[in-house]
């Protein structure tokens, strides 16, 4: 039973989440989310937090100072901050990137030591190569790409990507930040016999999550079609037939639970975790899903020339996780989007101005 967790990232979609998930599950562990505050719209998670009885701290993982204020010493980190954009970085500096990724899990991982506490990362499919990941075969039908059901390249079939997909290659400078921070995160482990858990994640949607055409486009697919705003495909000739796997974070929460209550069964494994081949979808059919949810048809431009490590097709294969202890997501696509719009209809006044400014 561990008696304090830490949450980095702690007001974020995926912190806030699983800060509540943990303060839920087990009442009497102290729960502690830290956040810098960066991102616009995590202020409204700290209402919830409060609500919960989650302490919140306004704090930077890139700083050793504040990492150390806070007490008692945790013997459990969430560590889930980060720049969580693939496009982060390109036209302009990484340096916030690299500072926050790889630096702010050097901060965690040193806090970690000095007090001897168990470590989840929560990685991204993003360590994958894009290159290879694009040179995956596919078949192109009416709404979508798909993947071919024989493939050439290692770690891949029609399941999608396992863990055993090659590393060699770009990834983007958001991608290598994750794979260079888990690497560290296995060599402080064998320096100094920290136990670890890294979830290589791939597309978490769900309700209070501030999408953005870079990071969180489900939601933001969703408040466009709420808000009748418009949008663009981009990428891949403009026709919106890239696909993505999607994973309720409630699905996610439901898994790191597992993780915590049986670190053992997980310790010192990397997995992917996703929504996988029976949960996925292009943006063609989730602007079909949207338009059936949320009754709204918008404009949708077409913009053909792929960004900087854009990917064609992701789909995760989580059967290593999955046989572990039997874990499985339970929430289809369709729940993911209706939860989403679901949100956003019931604190409307406040949402609107995060999704149409």
């Amino acid at each position: 039973m561990y008696s304090h967790a830490l949450v980095t990232g702690g007001a974020g979609f995926v912190g806030t989440s699983l800060a509540l998930a943990l303060k839920r599950s087990k009442p009497q562990m102290r729960v502690t989310a830290l956040d810098n505050l960066r991102r616009r719209g995590s202020e409204l998670n700290l209402e919830r937090l409060a609500h919960e009885d989650v302490i919140f701290l306004h704090g930077d993982v890139r700083s050793p100072e504040d990492l150390a204020a806070i007490t008692p010493a945790p013997d459990l980190i969430l560590e889930c901050s980060a720049e969580p954009s693939a496009q982060a970085g390109y036209g302009a500096s990484a340096a916030y990137l690299v500072e926050t990724n790889l630096v702010g899990c050097f901060r965690c991982l040193e806090l970690a030591r000095r007090v001897k506490a168990d470590f989840i990362f929560l990685s991204t499919s993003r360590v994958y190569p894009y290159g290879l990941l694009n040179a995956l075969r596919f078949e192109e039908q009416e709404t979508r790409f798909s993947l071919a059901r024989e493939q050439v390249i290692a770690g891949a079939s029609e399941s999608g990507v396992s863990e055993g997909f090659p590393l060699e290659g770009p990834r983007s400078l958001y991608g290598m930040t994750k794979l260079a921070a888990e690497l560290m995160v296995a060599e402080y482990a064998d320096a100094y016999g920290l136990r670890f858990i890294i979830n290589r994640c791939g597309l978490i949607t769900g309700p209070h999550q501030m999408g953005k055409s870079d990071q969180g486009v489900m939601a933001l697919w969703v408040a466009a079609h709420y808000f009748k705003r418009p949008l663009t495909y981009i990428g891949f000739d403009g026709k919106g037939k890239q696909v993505r796997d999607l994973l309720h974070i409630d699905d996610l929460c439901d898994l790191v639970l597992d993780q915590v209550h049986n670190f053992s069964a997980y310790e010192g494994q990397v997995f992917n975790v996703g929504g996988g081949a029976a949960r996925n979808l292009s943006l063609t059919e989730t602007t079909q899903l949207c338009r059936e949810i949320t009754g709204n048809r918008i404009e949708i431009a077409s913009l053909p020339e792929n960004r900087p490590a854009d990917v064609r097709i992701y789909v995760t294969d989580h059967r290593k996780v999955s046989g572990v202890r039997g874990w499985h997501p339970k929430r289809d696509a369709r729940t993911v989007l209706s939860d989403i719009c679901q949100w956003i209809r019931s604190d409307e006044a406040r949402l609107k101005p995060f999704f149409t400014q």
